[in-house]
């Protein structure tokens, strides 16, 4: 199963592309949608809607997952992250792909252990999970891939190398480093 992981932004949108097999989970590919800062706010979002329309086109996931807005203290922030979530989800919705989404505390606990873990120690375990220690990448491209984890640790079907941070460390303790 294909899950296509989506961090969305008006500046910029993180995706992640994973692959979940019986054996554990395959890292496919993961990017930014760049938003030029001279674009209005209607054509960052038709961008983000073609851009991941391209995306799904071409890796043809059977799923898709997206980080749930938040509450800041910048209302306007906010609202443009929604409109930027609402892009997104048009996008899967006009591919007919089922759609899942996950609050960034939920995101943080599946993949790290903790609701409150800081966009480094993401970063670390998605490169430990996913096998990609030499990748860079920036941390709108790891929480993507972190929100694709989040749903396969939560789908829980036969495929699922577990439900929980917990069940993925029993199954596959030698890919989790000790610090």
């Amino acid at each position: 199963m294909i899950i296509l992981g989506v961090d969305p932004g008006t500046n910029i949108t993180g995706f992640g592309i994973i692959k979940q097999e019986s054996s554990g989970f395959n890292f496919i590919n993961n990017g930014l949608i760049k938003l030029p800062p001279k674009y209005s706010l209607s054509q960052k979002l038709v961008t983000i809607y073609d851009e991941l329309i391209k995306i799904i086109n071409l890796y043809k996931p059977d799923q898709f997952a997206i980080e749930t807005a938040f509450y800041g203290k910048n209302v306007q922030s906010a609202m443009k992250i929604g409109y930027a979530r609402g892009a997104a989800i048009l996008a899967a919705a006009h591919c007919k792909i089922p759609m899942s989404e996950y609050s960034p505390r939920e995101i943080k606990k599946s993949v790290v252990g903790k609701g409150a873990a800081s966009k480094e120690q993401v970063a670390y375990m998605i490169k430990t999970i996913l096998s990609l220690k030499e990748r860079k990448m920036r941390f709108d491209e790891s929480d993507a891939l972190a929100v694709a984890l989040c749903h396969a640790f939560r789908m829980g079907n036969k495929n699922s190398t577990g439900k929980s941070w917990k069940s993925f460390i029993e199954q596959n303790p030698e890919r989790v480093i000790n610090l």
